[in-house]
């Protein structure tokens, strides 16, 4: 499986005329070798690839890379490079500039002196773009976990119950079902603070009537989740449940709209016309969605300005939202992967209005 994600480097080494790539993003390094650690690199030839880490990740490497060869470097790691290069005839190698400091380039610069450099941009982060099916198991599993751990948690939310209290309770219950934590900071922004789109959970108690938006997601084995509801705790003002049923039809009309061939751009338009077209065009201000992976944000991005399409295998949020201010707000989220002629939803909390 791996070895076949590196055939996706294929159009790089073409495109470029590239002898190897230096891969120092961990997400790409595990993408490509599965090595979960905190510190390591990976060089890719056109037939060969090496692990890079010092003694800390020797064992870890041993037991988790495959398809490249470990090399401990006791010494500098960019010695051990500039050895492989000359080696293996590398003369010109790509490098993640997106993912690379400007102090870190100067020195491996100076230290690659002999070795011609090319920069490659996020482009090279398409590589990850479309999943695999072991991705998408991966994802589906992370998915179920959070949406059954925010099920778990509804009977707390009552009136006088601290925002940051749902926030810990539903960390807990996803580490619980097996969970290596959160997958970001969680969204719960009650009452006016629902018209905050990243409002995340505060000290404030949650009052009789008010709307609840809880932005939430686990990470497991890498990769994230990413959900959202917004519920009511107790009797909701009309306005709120017109507001909720509005986002509720756009968010279906998009996931409806879901296939490949489809620009992020018109898909974002889908949803957008319609919360326009019922007067609240103003208060939708994000884009649509994004890509969800190894990173909770990742490519594809579905908002006016993209130029992306959807293609088979590509996992994305659907979450339009509505936001105004002294008043609150709703936001509703699923996440999809995008199939031969549709989508598939791995999410699955409850989307209607709920009233507890």
């Amino acid at each position: 499986m791996l070895k076949s994600r590196r055939l996706r480097l294929k159009r790089f080494f073409e495109e470029y005329s590239l002898q190897a790539i230096l891969f120092t993003d961990l997400r790409n390094i595990r993408y490509l070798c599965g090595f979960s650690g905190s510190e390591g690199a990976l060089l890719v030839s056109r037939d060969h690839a090496w692990f890079l880490c010092d003694s800390r990740y020797t064992a870890q490497a041993a037991d988790e890379v495959q398809a490249a060869e470990v090399k401990e470097c006791a010494a500098i790691r960019i010695d051990t490079i500039v050895a492989l290069a000359h080696e293996f005839s590398l003369g010109r190698i790509g490098f993640e500039a997106a993912h690379t400091t400007v102090s870190a380039f100067r020195r491996m610069a100076e230290k690659l002196s002999s070795i011609e450099l090319v920069e490659l941009g996020p482009n090279l982060d398409e590589i990850r773009i479309c999943k695999d099916d072991v991705e998408i198991e991966q994802l589906s599993m992370v998915a179920t976990l959070s949406s059954l751990a925010l099920t778990a948690v509804l009977p707390k939310i009552k009136p006088g119950v601290r925002e940051v209290d749902i926030a810990l309770a539903l960390e807990l219950e996803m580490r619980s079902r097996g969970a290596e934590g959160k997958a970001f900071d969680f969204i719960v922004a009650s009452g006016e603070r629902g018209a905050m789109p990243h409002g995340r959970a505060s000290d404030k108690a949650i009052q009789s009537g008010e709307m609840v938006t809880i932005d939430f997601g686990a990470l497991k084995d890498g990769y994230h989740s990413d959900e959202t509801v917004t519920i009511a705790c107790g009797k909701p003002e009309n306005r709120a449940r017109e507001i909720h049923s509005i986002v509720k039809t756009a968010h279906d009309l998009a996931i409806e709209a879901v296939r490949p061939g489809i620009s992020c751009k018109e898909l974002d338009e889908v949803a957008r016309s319609y919360i326009r077209n019922k007067g609240y065009g103003d208060n939708f201000g994000h884009g649509l969605g994004h890509g969800v992976g190894l990173e909770i944000h990742e490519m594809p991005t579905l908002s006016p300005r993209s130029i992306d399409v959807l293609k088979e295998g590509m996992v994305v949020t659907i979450e339009p939202g509505i936001y105004i201010p002294g008043f609150g707000g709703v936001r509703i989220e699923d996440t999809v992967v995008v199939t031969g002629n549709s989508c598939r939803i791995l999410t699955s909390a409850d989307k209607q209005l709920l009233v507890l």
